[in-house]
């Protein structure tokens, strides 16, 4: 049997710094973004005014559970039956999934959402591309320990290329 991590970071759009970490074994992030915000909460005592996440976050008890606190932006899944028209809220859902699927067919969530690739795969692809593929210690918490060791390099390299570091010193 070989372990399987799910690092999970979480980044500012505007600096592409990494403002929440998270590890599991888990196989899918379904029920990752409610913790991720949480984390967000207690770290910075605020929550984001919008969530912008992938696809494999936009299970309903996610946008029902943060309803209020943050307005999620993630795709819809396109249904197999292409009549069928994606954004149309649904007999069977909530009203914050009802809202969502109405909010993501609007142009300005469309545009939001483009920018998710730009932004989150600013600190992902670097990851991926300085060996954070497969970690050479076992365990949740070893794990975490090198995620948040490549978070805080990342978030110094963001500082340096944005002067932070020499404003500093000044």
């Amino acid at each position: 049997m070989r372990p399987a991590y799910n690092v999970q970071f979480s980044s500012d759009t505007g600096s592409q710094a990494v403002v929440g970490a998270a590890v599991n074994a888990a196989g899918n992030d379904q029920g990752e973004l409610v913790p991720m915000v949480d984390q967000i909460e207690g770290r910075y005592g605020i929550v984001p005014v919008e969530t912008l996440v992938d696809g494999g976050y936009n299970g309903h008890s996610n946008l029902d559970a943060l309803e209020g606190r943050t307005t999620v932006i993630t795709p819809v899944p396109q249904p197999k039956d292409a009549t069928v028209d994606p954004y149309r809220p649904k007999g069977t859902d909530s009203p914050a999934v009802a809202l969502w699927r109405r909010r993501m067919k609007t142009a300005s969530a469309k545009r939001i959402d483009k920018e998710r690739a730009a932004t989150a795969e600013c600190v992902n692809a670097p990851a991926r591309n300085r060996g954070l593929l497969r970690f050479l210690v076992r365990g949740l918490d070893k794990v975490k320990a090198v995620a948040l060791w490549y978070a805080l390099a990342h978030n110094m390299s963001r500082m340096i290329a944005y002067d932070m570091l020499g404003e500093a010193a000044a």
